[in-house]
């Protein structure tokens, strides 16, 4: 018969025989030995931090919220490393769940001796062996760290407390946890093998039709305007040795624009060493120039190149020896009801992507504090400071009102679920890819609920359409627009739109 005894501090376990059970040998000694002089320790600040962090980490929460601010607000290689823990935890809970719990049916340890303070609310009703917490959280420490060793030194610690605490509450016994932690370090371990398979895997060009462009034998022809601030000196000198006879011209990143414009009316084809927002801005001087464009990705975001199919500058150099070029379509805004321009205003360009809301001020805050205390940090900062924010932007699109925490429209579809931009099958599309968050509560619910809910749902923050050209009016003064990773004061009015096949760039066969 079980029992159904409960002692003065708490539950009393029973196993499937009826009474209380420990492993029997040394290990089951060692382990209670352990679980009773955790019990007897005071921890000083444990009895108010660890229950609480153990009730945090239930359904592996902790974590998803920590991948969600890393997908929403992290340079591509922190979304990467964010995506890679994530799928290193559901190995590991799917391990747990299916195979751990159910081939080893220890019981739950006793809850004598555990102070009453220690207890959890709730108490979990599963078998004992191994850790399911422990191991959800040496699967994402370890998956994090692999891809991003700066982030796991912040995983690791949070990892290493949540399991403790499931001892220090009572919930499991030693071993319990260091087997759980040890099934979620061969997790992580499992997924980075996968995604290293994949990762040589080439992907496969996408659909864009050829254009004509000159092959130029090392480089003749060519000026490469970089952007000192991007990339390594390193960097500079391999390219200027796989170009002999390219004009390489570098100069600080205020002055890059300036230096593509001069560059572009006097050379037969115009190359740009940097990032996405120092591409952008060569696009709008090899248009109207009307010169093919070579892009060598060097910053810190290079979606574009990605896109495209450039995994490096040895691959562009290639595509100039053999005059292999393709016609890329490329987003406009452009200031005035109709899309014509202002008295002064001109049309901007954008590669990837257009946006009003959280995003553009997440980028100016960046910009701001990250000279003073390094890119890292100031994302962490700006993305602290933008969720704060109590008011969404209230404007028109398309004639209707609306009120909108974030505003996105993608040159070309991009694939993946939420308000967030993933990859981009082609650069050849004729459409803009628009997603709205709208507003209402707090920016970061509505961000996640639109990132878990996906584009095609109907949910009720999230909207996804395609469309030609997009019409934004009613805009706040001192709102701020963002494209390409750049940011600037956003017109009063303006319309978004594409111009396909407009650009041609260099790309290997």
């Amino acid at each position: 018969m079980a029992s159904n005894l409960r002692d003065a501090t708490g539950p009393r376990r029973p196993d499937a025989h009826g009474g209380p059970v420990a492993w029997r040998g040394a290990v089951g000694r060692w382990d209670r030995t352990l679980f009773d002089a955790v019990a007897r320790r005071h921890w000083p600040g444990g009895d108010l931090v660890l229950p609480r962090l153990s009730r945090a980490a239930n359904h592996g929460m902790l974590w998803a919220g920590g991948a969600t601010a890393l997908a929403l607000f992290g340079s591509p290689r922190s979304r990467k490393a964010a995506l890679r823990a994530m799928c290193s935890l559901a190995v590991a809970s799917a391990t747990i769940n299916t195979v751990g719990k159910w081939s080893v049916r220890r019981p739950r340890p006793l809850l004598e001796g555990v102070p009453a303070v220690r207890h959890l609310r709730t108490q979990p009703e599963t078998t004992s062996f191994p850790s399911g917490h422990a191991a959800s959280a040496a699967a994402f420490a370890t998956g994090l760290t692999l891809e991003a060793p700066a982030w796991g030194l912040a995983a690791v610690p949070l990892a290493a407390a949540v399991a403790a605490s499931r001892v220090y509450t009572g919930v499991h016994y030693p071993a319990d946890v260091l087997a759980g932690a040890a099934l979620g370090v061969g997790a992580g371990l499992l997924v980075r093998s996968l995604a290293r398979e994949g990762d040589l895997a080439r992907t496969a060009p996408g659909p864009e039709r050829a254009a004509e462009a000159p092959a130029l034998h090392e480089g003749e022809g060519l000026t490469v305007v970089v952007n000192r601030d991007s990339g390594t000196a390193a960097d500079r000198e391999a390219l200027a040795a796989a170009l002999p006879r390219a004009e390489i011209v570098v100069c600080p990143g205020p002055e890059v624009a300036g230096a593509l414009a001069e560059a572009a009316g006097r050379c037969r084809v115009l190359g740009v060493s940097g990032g996405d927002g120092t591409m952008g801005a060569a696009a709008a001087a090899a248009l109207a120039a009307g010169v093919p464009l070579a892009v060598f990705p060097g910053g810190t975001l290079n979606h574009f190149a990605a896109d495209l199919g450039i995994a490096g500058a040895e691959d562009t150099v290639r595509a100039l020896a053999a005059g292999s070029a393709v016609r890329v379509a490329v987003g406009r805004f452009t200031p005035g009801p109709d899309g014509q321009g202002g008295a002064d205003g001109q049309s901007g360009y954008f590669l990837n992507t257009f946006s009003l809301g959280v995003y553009p001020e997440l980028v100016w805050h960046r910009e701001r504090w990250a000279p003073r205390i390094g890119s890292g940090p100031a994302a962490l900062l700006a993305a602290w400071r933008v969720l704060r924010a109590e008011r969404p932007v209230r404007l028109r699109v398309a004639g209707r009102p609306r009120s909108v925490w974030l505003l996105f429209a993608g040159n070309g579809t991009y694939h993946g679920s939420g308000p967030t931009p993933r990859r981009r099958v082609g650069l050849h599309e004729e459409l803009l890819d628009v997603r709205i968050v709208h507003g209402g509560g707090r920016p970061g619910p509505r961000l996640l609920a639109a990132l878990l809910t996906g584009p095609l749902t109907r949910s009720p923050v999230h909207t996804a359409t395609r469309l030609e050209r997009l019409r934004i009016s009613d805009i706040p003064p001192g709102t701020l627009l963002a494209y390409d990773g750049e940011w600037a004061t956003a017109p009063a009015e303006c319309v978004v739109d594409k111009l396909p096949g407009a650009l041609a760039v260099y790309r290997p066969e």
